[in-house]
């Protein structure tokens, strides 16, 4: 009878002992799975410089042990959408105010966890070179994005050329005062580069000017001030930040090497936020 109950307890030690074994082996190869996963970050941009700025990343986050993968987009809606749905990790693209109004007019959950830099919105024109020329009843084009629209008339306001009624988010309807009866053109962002021999001038944001060769600081003719609160960010959905990858993400772009790479590569045309 010992001999039996020492055989079932010794046979069940030894179950509980592999099935311990099986189980830890499991939560190790789990463990493996996910940390696999989080060595690569997946991340949505438009092409310059917010692109040209994550390559330089690359090899700094790969000295952290992780390879960042870069998604180019040429559109300001679906690289938000993706990150909301979980195909991106974070994206490279937007202004707060512009992602403050998607996340109301989407219905989407997203944050924001750095500044990187700012790029200064310039008016540029294919027919004048001074804003004196500006002749009455011209055609301007401009952003028709909300918050885009409202930041490219602003510049418009500071030149005394428009006045608007009190309200967060400036569009043609709000105009108060238009002593050169100017016209408004609202285009979507990436067209303003391709229609400046159609219009008298448009207001375009740097990343899609310097995709068309233009220059901020030698082709516009007037140009946005450096203290805009419209910096550039890194974007992720609302309960990522704290991962340990977007962490890493946030310290590689902004690092001294990154602030130095903005200084050298865009001369002044960009600058960094951080």
């Amino acid at each position: 009878m010992l001999k039996n109950i020492l055989k079932f307890t010794i046979a069940g030690a030894v179950a509980l002992g592999l099935a311990a074994c099986d189980s830890k082996e499991t939560k190790k190869v789990e463990e493996t799975k996910v940390e696999a996963k989080q060595t690569v970050i997946k991340i949505g941009a438009t092409p310059v410089p917010h692109v040209e700025i994550l390559e330089a990343v690359k090899p700094l986050l790969k000295a952290k042990g992780y390879d960042l993968e870069i998604v180019e987009f040429t559109d300001y809606v679906t690289p938000n959408i993706a990150v909301n749905e979980g195909e991106l990790d974070a994206n490279f693209f937007q202004h707060l105010p512009y992602l403050e109004e998607f996340n109301k007019n989407k219905n989407t959950d997203l944050v924001k966890t750095v500044n990187v830099h700012l790029e200064p919105m310039g008016l540029y024109s294919n027919k004048i070179k001074a804003l004196s020329e500006l002749e009455d009843g011209a055609t301007i084009a401009v952003p028709n994005d909300p918050t885009n629209e409202s930041r490219a008339l602003d510049i418009l306001v500071k030149e005394g050329l428009l006045t608007f009624k009190d309200v967060d988010f400036k569009t043609v309807v709000d105009i108060i005062e238009n002593p050169k009866n100017l016209k408004i053109k609202e285009l979507d962002a990436p067209q303003l580069p391709r229609v400046l021999d159609e219009v008298d001038a448009a207001i375009i944001n740097t990343n899609y000017a310097l995709s068309a060769n233009l220059n901020p600081l030698k082709d516009a003719i007037i140009i946005e001030s450096k203290d805009s609160p419209y910096a550039n960010i890194v974007v992720v959905k609302k309960g990522n930040e704290n991962k340990d990858s977007i962490k890493a993400l946030n310290e590689a772009i902004n690092s001294e090497e990154i602030r130095t790479f903005i200084k050298e590569k865009y001369q002044g045309s960009i600058v960094e936020a951080f």
